[in-house]
């Protein structure tokens, strides 16, 4: 396997980093990102997806084996070949650049193989950064430690262990998450609810399992700020 070394100065970013994938993307929405100061990376195939929109991608990272035409983008922009078949296109574009929150586009849905290999890859990488997967309905945000949000009342919030982990308290949820033990396989918090709006979700504090928050994909921009206000 090629040897994973830190992201170069350039592959760094201070702001919101939006990684796309060759899956089904919202073209509007990456736009949107996009105006909003997103830094757009594309996963292989994905940068496809990106010219689509009538963008252009900051870096294209990847083996190729998805990417049509890339010689067509000589010049334009990154080429970031990597040969290894260990990880997929989505991991070899997290273990390459750096920034405090990341979404990913096109990561997710479809074939439910790709999700399962995006949500590995989530489960290796969130300690270090908050990554929010994005599909048709959903975002799913990855992160360790306290979180707080305000949703509209009675609106869904689903909790979901990447790996064991025990939390502390919360507040403002229909069904509390108070010194419940969640892990994969055993008890997830789906399905939950926001009592009267806002809430907040507390793990116990030496806990350090990475731990996804999923809730309706119109709060994405707001929960893109407060995960970059909290890191702050």
């Amino acid at each position: 396997m090629q040897e994973r070394v830190a992201p170069s100065p350039d592959l760094r970013f201070d702001g919101l980093l939006v990684i796309v994938g060759g899956g089904t993307v919202d073209y509007q929405l990456l736009r949107d990102l996009h105006a909003s100061g997103g830094h757009l990376v594309a996963a292989d195939g994905g940068a496809d997806q990106i010219a689509i929109a009538g963008l252009t991608p900051e870096a294209i990272i990847g083996d190729f084996d998805s990417l049509s035409q890339p010689d067509d983008w000589l010049g334009r922009t990154r080429l970031v070949r990597l040969e290894e078949q260990e990880t997929t296109d989505f991991e070899k574009t997290l273990y390459s650049t750096y920034a405090p929150v990341t979404i990913a586009l096109g990561m997710t849905g479809g074939r439910f193989d790709h999700t399962l290999a995006a949500l590995d890859a989530v489960t290796r990488y969130a300690r270090d950064r908050v990554i929010i997967l994005v599909d048709e309905h959903d975002l799913a945000m990855a992160l360790t430690g306290s979180f707080s949000f305000e949703v509209d009342k009675g609106d869904r919030v689903s909790v979901h262990p990447l790996a064991p982990i025990k939390f502390r308290r919360s507040l403002g949820l229909k069904y509390p998450l108070d010194g419940l033990r969640l892990a994969p396989g055993e008890r997830t918090g789906t399905s939950n609810a926001a009592v009267d709006g806002p809430f907040s979700i507390a793990p116990e504090p030496r806990a350090k399992a990475p731990w996804l928050l999923i809730v309706d994909r119109k709060y994405l921009f707001a929960v893109a700020a407060a995960a970059t206000a909290r890191g702050a």
